[in-house]
């Protein structure tokens, strides 16, 4: 990788798409930055008594199409840079969904396991005490992230309550199904990316019967590890942050998820149903038809590209692939379903909160999957077209059927054109 930041990278993307669209240049000028990024510090009491403070942002990065939606991730690893280009992701995922949101997206500096419940609690609530004016139904919808979850969603959903002094339960998506969240929001990424591959499979030279590695077992590598072997794919080699377990008849599912359900790793399951023990960076090159990234950022890189032996890449995390990367397993003919697209079903299924809460009705979870598959699938088919009709990859697709989106609304506000005719 070279010195550039995590956003330079991104908008490559961006300056790629532009070159197979006719696009004002107002329109690249808007994207090429954020609209606001607000840094704050979180001053907490501890358990001991003492005083701790966290750096905290909100990223609000474009809202010419609507109010701007993105996660709130705690991670010690957490930057500004991160926290734009995750914006800046999330307003290209948001169009190509076609979803009526711009792009944003929050971080605490912070690791949260080092923390009690109590000062858990206390960090969720300062985070919108800080932020209160940020964020609204209509101007800012905060989600789940990297460790950040239904219950802490809740927290900051009650805070910000307390704060205008009446219930808003649109304010927050991804919150606790008794407090106004919605059905089929824990599987959603997955279930997502579960939908686009089966559309696609025959378009994508995929068999019947699939080998599948899964980088990262959390929420989304759990869930497309269970709905892929529904279908009776093979799960042959997943990863977590401790390292890799493989076995080429077929991980045992279930000895997995209990491990991690047990608050383990799944490597304590290496011995076990023909589990054995490999390097977490070998995942990359096992021998697959699909390979799901299902980690953090650049996981996918020009060290490693060259050994990834699958045919097709569904990237459930959010840019796992850099675009070095991209180049090689371009050139090599693999496929990549790009993160704006694959794991869209996350923020869509979080639309469909924010709708239910606007509106007080709630929808049962076969009505959620039905309008989630057929979101994936139109979309999704419609990258394919443009993927084939230009004669690019998927990820250019992607950015390119999101841009067109983009430039329209831009445009309607007028360009430098309608200023000066």
């Amino acid at each position: 990788m070279s010195d550039d930041s995590l956003l330079d990278h991104a908008l490559v993307r961006l300056d790629v798409a532009a070159k197979h669209l006719t696009v004002d240049s107002d329109v690249i000028e808007k994207l090429k930055f954020a609209r606001e990024t607000t840094k704050v510090r979180l001053m907490i009491r501890m358990d001991d008594g003492s005083r701790k403070s966290f750096l905290a942002w909100r990223c609000r990065y474009d809202d010419t199409r609507g109010p701007t939606k993105g996660g709130i991730r705690f991670h010690p690893s957490s930057t500004a840079d991160e926290v734009e280009t995750l914006a800046f992701w999330m307003t290209f995922k948001c169009a190509v969904m076609n979803l009526p949101y711009g792009g944003g997206k929050g971080a605490v500096q912070v690791d949260p396991r080092q923390l009690s419940k109590a000062e858990l609690e206390r960090l969720s609530r300062a985070y919108i005490q800080a932020f209160a004016r940020t964020i609204g139904p209509d101007r800012d919808i905060p989600a789940p992230d990297v460790y950040t979850n239904s219950m802490i969603m809740g927290w900051m959903a009650d805070e910000y309550a307390q704060i205008v002094g009446q219930a808003v339960p649109a304010v927050i998506t991804g919150k606790p199904i008794a407090l106004g969240g919605s059905l089929g929001r824990n599987d959603a990424t997955a279930r997502g990316g579960y939908y686009l591959v089966r559309h696609l499979r025959n378009d994508l030279g995929l068999g019947e019967k699939m080998r599948v590695a899964i980088q990262g077992f959390g929420n989304a590598g759990q869930f497309i590890a269970k709905l892929l072997a529904a279908d009776g794919h093979s799960i042959v080699a997943v990863s977590d942050s401790a390292g890799a377990v493989a076995c080429a008849e077929g991980l045992d599912l279930a000895r997995l998820v209990a491990a991690k359900e047990g608050g383990k790793s799944i490597t304590v399951t290496a011995g076990e149903g023909g589990h054995r023990l490999i390097d977490a960076e070998e995942l990359v090159g096992v021998d697959c038809e699909l390979l799901v990234p299902a980690a953090l950022e650049n996981m996918i890189h020009e060290g490693n590209a060259g050994s990834v032996k699958a045919r097709v890449v569904l990237e459930l995390a959010n840019g796992p692939v850099t675009p070095e990367a991209d180049a090689l397993l371009e050139a090599r003919g693999v496929t990549v379903l790009p993160d704006i697209l694959a794991n869209a079903g996350g923020v869509t299924v979080s639309y469909f909160e924010w709708v239910q809460n606007r509106q007080g009705f709630y929808w049962l979870l076969p009505e959620i999957h039905q309008r989630l598959r057929e979101i994936m699938e139109r979309e999704g088919r419609a990258i394919w077209t443009v993927a084939q009709e230009k004669g690019i990859a998927m990820r250019t697709a992607a950015y390119v059927h999101a841009l067109s989106r983009l430039a329209e609304a831009i445009e309607a506000h007028g360009t430098q054109n309608f200023f000066t005719t």
